[in-house]
């Protein structure tokens, strides 16, 4: 059998998975695996570069007959603590926006919050101006309070809805082996099982605490709720009006 193709996200939120997929020999000799920002794990499998990738799963509406392969995924329940409008300004004068090139899903999760829970109609802008922008991942560690004002869209989305979030799923383009997907399940439990082993070996940061992140904040079970939540998102994402952008 050829090598399965992995794209996975080269984020801290996903180094438990990693910590994992490193320490399985059998899984390691029968893939090969690419570290890439979210947006780029999209287009590898929407493009059929890779057989499996952790996709933002807005970008799931853009692969035919798409199969999650995995009851694991990057989510949260209620604030997740790395996904963020940042503002200028408070939500109910937000004008315009700016997106983060790194994830659909956040991008797609803010205007769909501004829309429908904050009652805001936003112009997109690609201006350092803009009044609010998206920022996901590492690059929020330690930013809150850099702007007068942060939206954590975890939290928001679940005031909305009730529900937790799921921002990323491992999904895949084709029929995956079972034995592989077996094999794969096996390597992201145990990286899950032994996250504080892979606490102590990470950086520490003086202004973010990695632990309450990967432990707590960070939700990393596809439930039934969360993948109810997928497909309330993708309702949502699809009522959005054309983009405009400035």
């Amino acid at each position: 059998m050829d090598k399965v193709k992995i794209s996975a996200v080269s984020y801290i939120n996903t180094s438990p998975f990693m910590y994992g997929i490193n320490r399985s020999k059998d899984l390691l000799a029968s893939s090969d695996i690419s570290l890439d920002i979210p947006s780029v794990c999209a287009e590898k499998l929407i493009e059929n570069k890779v057989d499996i990738g952790l996709v933002p799963v807005a970008a799931l509406l853009d692969i035919p007959d798409y199969k999650i392969v995995s009851d694991y995924c990057i989510g949260s329940v209620g604030a997740v603590t790395s996904v963020f409008i940042f503002s200028k300004k408070p939500v109910e004068e937000i004008q315009t926006l700016r997106l983060d090139s790194h994830s659909r899903t956040s991008n797609n999760l803010a205007r769909v919050l501004l829309k429908n829970y904050w009652k805001r109609p936003v112009v997109l802008s690609t201006d350092k101006d803009a009044d609010a922008y998206v920022l996901i991942g590492d690059r929020t560690f330690g930013q809150v309070g850099s702007e007068p004002y942060a939206y954590d869209l975890g939290e928001a989305w679940m005031n909305f809805t009730g529900l937790p979030f799921a921002y990323a799923v491992w999904a895949a383009n084709k029929s995956i082996p079972e034995p592989f997907v077996e094999l794969f399940n096996q390597a992201l439990r145990y990286g899950l099982d032994h996250r504080e082993e892979l606490i102590d070996e990470l950086p520490k940061l003086e202004n973010f605490d990695l632990r309450e992140y990967l432990t707590k904040s960070i939700d990393f079970n596809l439930t039934m709720e969360k993948r109810n939540a997928i497909q309330l998102f993708h309702h949502y994402i699809q009522e959005l009006d054309a983009v405009v952008i400035q």
